[in-house]
């Protein structure tokens, strides 16, 4: 390497001088190599890798097989990331069907269903044969209108020295000539048997298609009639199209709802069946172990019965607004709903969510929960915690029993069953049961109806009657259902309730029946103004004042 003045490296490489090396090794005291050393090496210095040797190989750190045990943790971390990815894509799944779920539905009334016929023309463009003969073409349509005069008194201009009426003459000829030929010809194409047998057939299938429109619209209106008649068949026919619509923003997530109506409450029972319990995901991910191995990463069980119950309240709610959204002639009074679980090997259904509301809570529950992410609680979106969450808020709101732990197979008590048009009293709800009585004292005179009290069992409720009806005066109510006999101490309570609201008489009626010595307490002169009815003067009014029949008890 050579050196400029300044010290700097030219960039020239140049071979040491003759003498250079020795006079170096004289300088540190070494004696000059030989040409018996082949490797030009000073003695004493000791043997290096050649500048055209390799060096050896450095030992390696993980022993013998390292390579096979970096591939297989490599495989075991890229194992462990896809299990993750799949989890992952489940909760997405669960996440979209909460907010499919929650999606409003489309009102199914009976002007929604109706149909239109709309006619659709003959192919070629043609009037159909029934429209009118298609009138031949004439030369006074299209004649050019006479030149005007330019002297009113003077004579007539000759039309043939007039150059502009002679070239509209002369083009009105080719057009009229051109429209009698295509008149000609569909005419000699309207008489030919082809041409003829495809009108026919279009013309039928307008007719079979306007009769059919027809015909649905007719069955569909005999479906109304019916149903603001309140016949169960109609009634549970409209329930059962609103709820199989309701469920358009989520078919791959089956949720049948079937509907029965009872007319002796006008109340619809609906049976929601929902969702297998693996719908929502068991697994936040998965971990890869110190040793390797691939580990499952299980959720806390209180965050999932949260999802799941989020999810059967989405349903439930959905099922309810489908229910009341189709009802425009307010034939019903109340709807329940039972949510079942049904598992294939299971020992039976078993309820998880059941509701039982009359018609004003429907109407005072906004039912569905906000579309809008802003106005969900906290900014959390559907994954709220449970007693936050707007659904189970709603569900709440309207008196609703849900299982506290659907994993644990922990049920609840259904609110009214739906096995049979024609029920007893036990298998009414509440709410049912409280319009029953309402409906059989209304319709024996007692008006002004208010109700202070109302249980699972019973209700307690005041009344005045005109004077001259069945019911004349103020009453106070109390009624029950059960199997179990009303004793000498319900009659003496309802006795001090009739004095302190002021009344003048009070009713006690039961599903069930008396015992003998409350029978013959009604007849002191103390308790002669309290009036008994039984289980079978339940059903006695039940056909005299609503002619439909309550079924004996279990």
């Amino acid at each position: 390497m050579q050196y400029s003045a300044d010290g700097q490296s030219d960039g020239a490489v140049t071979a040491p001088q003759p003498g250079f090396l020795a006079s170096v090794f004289r300088d540190l005291g070494v004696e000059e190599p030989t040409a018996d050393d082949p490797s030009g090496r000073p003695p004493g210095v000791p043997d290096g890798p050649s500048s055209t040797a390799r060096p050896a190989p450095a030992p390696d750190p993980l022993g013998p097989g390292g390579d096979e045990d970096i591939a297989a943790h490599a495989r075991a971390a890229a194992l462990t990331h896809h299990r993750t990815l799949t989890v992952q894509a489940e909760h997405e799944r669960l996440a979209d069907l909460l907010r499919r779920s929650a999606l409003p539905v489309s009102a199914m009334d009976f002007e929604s269903q109706l149909r239109r016929y709309e006619p659709r023309p003959y192919p070629d463009g043609a009037p159909p044969a029934t429209a009118g003969a298609d009138p031949e073409p004439r030369w006074e349509d299209y004649a050019p209108a006479e030149p005007p005069a330019s002297d009113p008194d003077g004579p007539p201009v000759p039309r043939l020295l007039d150059s502009d009426y002679q070239r509209g003459l002369a083009k009105a000829r080719l057009t009229h000539q051109r429209a009698l030929r295509e008149w000609r010809t569909r005419q000699a194409e309207a008489g030919s048997p082809a041409v003829d047998e495809s009108r026919r057939a279009h013309d039928e299938a307008e007719q079979a298609r306007a009769r059919a429109v027809r015909e649905y619209n007719d069955s569909l209106e005999e479906c109304r009639r019916a149903y603001r008649q309140a016949e169960p068949a109609a009634v549970e026919s409209l329930l059962e199209r609103a709820l199989a619509a309701a469920e358009t923003n989520t078919r791959d997530l089956p949720a049948p709802c079937r509907a029965v109506y009872r007319p002796l409450t006008r109340t619809a029972v609906l049976d929601l069946d929902l969702p297998p319990l693996d719908v929502v995901p068991s697994l936040t991910g998965y971990r890869l172990a110190p040793d390797g191995e691939v580990l499952p990463v299980p959720r806390p069980p209180a965050d999932r019965a949260s999802d799941y119950l989020r999810l059967v309240a989405r349903l439930a709610l959905r099922a309810l607004q489908a229910a009341d959204a189709v009802d425009t002639d307010e034939i019903l009074a109340g709807v329940v709903l039972n949510g079942w679980l049904r598992e294939p090997g299971g020992a039976g259904p078993l309820c998880l969510v059941s509701v039982d509301a009359d018609r004003d809570a429907l109407a005072r529950t906004r039912l569905l929960p906000p579309t809008d992410p802003d106005e969900e609680p906290d900014g959390e979106g559907v994954y709220a915690d449970a007693e936050q969450d707007e659904a189970l808020v709603r569900l709440r709101q309207l008196d609703a029993a849900v299982s506290p732990d659907p994993y644990g197979r922990a049920g609840v008590e259904p609110a009214a069953q739906a096995a049979v048009t024609v029920p007893a009293a036990p298998d009414l709800s509440a709410n049912e049961f409280a319009q029953l009585v309402r409906e059989l004292l209304t319709r024996g005179g007692l008006g002004q109806w208010s109700v202070r009290l109302r249980g699972p069992v019973g209700l307690v409720a005041t009344g005045e009657g005109p004077v001259g009806s069945a019911l004349p005066g103020r009453w106070v109510v109390w009624a029950s259902r059960g199997e179990g006999p009303v004793g000498e101490e319900e009659i003496r309570t309802l006795a001090e309730a009739v004095r302190e609201e002021s009344a003048e008489r009070g009713l006690r009626l039961t599903t069930g029946r008396f015992t003998d010595g409350a029978l013959d307490l009604t007849g002191e002169d103390g308790h002669r103004h309290i009036h008994l009815v039984d289980g079978d003067g339940v059903r006695e009014l039940t056909h005299t004042h609503l002619g439909l029949s309550l079924a004996a008890g279990h």
